[in-house]
C-alpha cells in the first residue's frame, strides 16, 4: 500500500475525529489521496490546495495538526469531561486515529510530492518532532482547564438571535492589572470566581451602582485573568434570558466553568423577562449547575424601574416588595459608587502612566476635573475617556510638528 493510499483510507475511516474531514487542510489532503497518479493536473491542484489551506494559518504542518486534534470535540472527550467511562473499543479507536494523525503531522512536502509522477517547483511547509498521542493524553488529563471544541479555542462568547452560542474572536483585552481603585469590590467578585474554579459553592453576583465605575470591566478582566484555569464567559442580553435553560442543558456536563454575563440589567413594569430571571435565581437551576454562575451589572440597585402605579393593587406592598427584592435573590451584591476626587485622580494618574502619556501632573489634574464636569461627574469611564482624548491630542500635535519641520 502506498503512502497516499494509507492516508486516504485512514482518513475515510475516521470515527472519533470524523468531523475533521471538513477541515480545509484535511479535506484537501483527502482529495489528493483519491486522485489517480496519472492525472497530474488534478494532483498539482489538490497538492496546492493543501498548502494554501495550511498557509492560511501557519506554515508548520505539525503545529496545525496538533492544534486541530487537541481542540476537536469528540465523543471521547465529551465522556471524559463528563466523568463517564470509556470502553476499550473506543480507546482502541482513539489509538488508531491518533497514530494516523501522527503520520500526517510528520508528513513532509517531499513525501507528498513523491506520490506524483511529475511536479514543478511546488511550495513546501515545515514540521517538527512531536508525540501527538502523549500531547493528546496530557491535554485530556487537564480537560477542566483547556476544554474542547469552541471552548478550547475561545474564552468569551455571545448569543445569536436564535440563542446559539457563538465565539467572540476579538474580546476586550482589559486586564486586572490595568484596573485602579475599587479593590475591595473587585476582590469580592474575584474570590467568588476562585470558588467556582475550585469546585466550591459560588454565588450569583450583582454588580450594582453608578455608571462608568468599572462594573462590566471587572467581569471581563476576571474572565481574561482566569482563562487558563478553565473560566469561560458567555454574554447575553436581557431579552435572551429565555435561552438560559437551554444554555444550562448544553453546559451541564462540560468540565469548564462558566460565567453567564448580563450587562446593564434593568426591568420595566410587566417585563416578561422578570419572571425568567427570578426563576433562575431562586435556585432550581443553580443548585444543579455547579459549573455555572450568573454575573449581572446594573446602574440601579433594585433592578426594576419604579415608575409604575400600584394604587389599585390591594396588596400594593407585596407587589412592590417582590419587584424590589429581585436583586436580593443574587447571592452577592457588590455596590459601586462614584469615586471621590482623590480616587478619581488616582485612576487618571495610573491610566496616564500605563499609556505613557507625558504631561505635567498639575495640568493633568486640571484637565481631569474639567473633563469630569463635561461628563456629569467623576467616574472610571470618564478617566479612561480623558486619557484617550489626551493621547489623541498628543499624537495630533506630534504629527503637526513633523509636518512643520518638513
Amino acid at each position: 500500500m502506498t503512502l497516499k493510499e494509507e492516508l486516504g483510507y485512514g482518513l475515510d475511516a475516521l470515527v472519533l475525529f470524523r468531523g475533521l474531514q471538513q477541515n480545509p487542510v484535511i479535506h484537501a489532503l483527502m482529495d489528493f489521496c483519491h486522485i489517480e497518479r496519472k492525472d497530474m493536473a488534478k494532483q498539482i491542484r489538490a497538492y496546492s490546495a493543501v498548502v494554501a489551506a495550511l498557509y492560511a494559518s501557519t506554515d508548520n504542518l505539525t503545529d496545525y495538526i496538533e492544534k486541530i486534534v487537541l481542540e476537536e470535540e469528540t465523543v471521547y472527550v465529551q465522556r471524559i469531561g463528563a466523568g463517564k467511562p470509556v470502553s476499550d473499543a473506543m480507546k482502541n479507536c482513539l489509538k488508531t486515529e491518533l497514530k494516523l494523525f501522527q503520520k500526517i503531522a510528520m508528513l513532509t512536502a517531499s513525501q507528498l510530492q513523491a506520490e506524483m509522477p511529475f511536479f514543478p517547483d511546488l511550495p513546501t511547509w515545515n514540521i517538527r518532532k512531536m508525540d501527538l498521542s502523549a500531547a493528546y493524553h496530557e491535554r485530556v488529563a487537564a480537560i477542566d482547564r483547556h476544554g474542547y471544541g469552541l471552548y478550547a479555542q475561545y474564552h468569551m462568547f455571545t448569543l445569536d438571535t436564535n440563542g446559539e452560542i457563538i465565539p467572540i474572536c476579538y474580546p476586550d483585552p482589559i486586564s486586572l492589572d490595568q484596573m485602579v481603585g475599587y479593590e475591595r469590590e473587585r476582590n469580592i467578585v474575584i474570590d467568588n470566581t476562585k470558588a467556582l474554579l475550585a469546585g466550591k459553592y459560588a454565588a450569583n453576583v450583582l454588580l450594582a451602582g453608578d455608571a462608568g465605575t468599572g462594573k462590566s470591566a471587572t467581569i471581563k478582566a476576571i474572565a481574561n485573568a482566569y482563562r487558563e484555569q478553565g473560566l469561560r464567559l458567555i454574554e447575553l442580553t436581557k431579552d435572551q434570558l429565555r435561552f438560559i435553560p437551554r444554555i444550562m442543558e448544553h453546559l451541564c456536563q462540560n468540565p469548564l466553568k462558566f460565567i453567564l454575563f448580563i450587562d446593564d440589567l434593568t426591568f420595566s413594569e410587566n417585563d416578561p423577562n422578570f419572571g425568567t430571571l427570578k426563576a433562575t435565581l431562586e435556585g432550581s437551576i443553580t443548585a444543579r449547575m455547579k459549573n455555572t454562575v450568573l454575573y449581572a451589572t446594573s446602574n440601579r440597585r433594585h433592578l426594576v424601574k419604579e415608575t409604575f402605579d400600584d394604587g389599585s393593587d390591594k396588596h400594593q406592598n407585596d407587589t412592590v416588595q417582590e419587584r424590589i427584592s429581585l436583586s436580593e435573590r443574587f447571592g452577592i451584591t457588590v455596590t459601586y459608587t462614584r469615586p471621590q476626587k482623590s480616587l478619581y485622580l488616582e485612576i487618571v494618574h495610573n491610566l496616564a502612566e500605563q499609556a505613557g502619556l507625558q504631561i505635567d501632573t498639575a495640568k493633568l489634574d486640571a484637565e481631569a476635573e474639567q473633563f469630569a464636569l463635561g461628563k456629569s461627574g467623576r467616574s472610571a469611564r470618564a478617566a479612561r475617556q480623558l486619557i484617550d482624548m489626551l493621547l489623541t491630542r498628543e499624537s495630533t500635535a506630534m504629527k503637526g510638528a513633523e509636518i512643520t519641520s518638513c
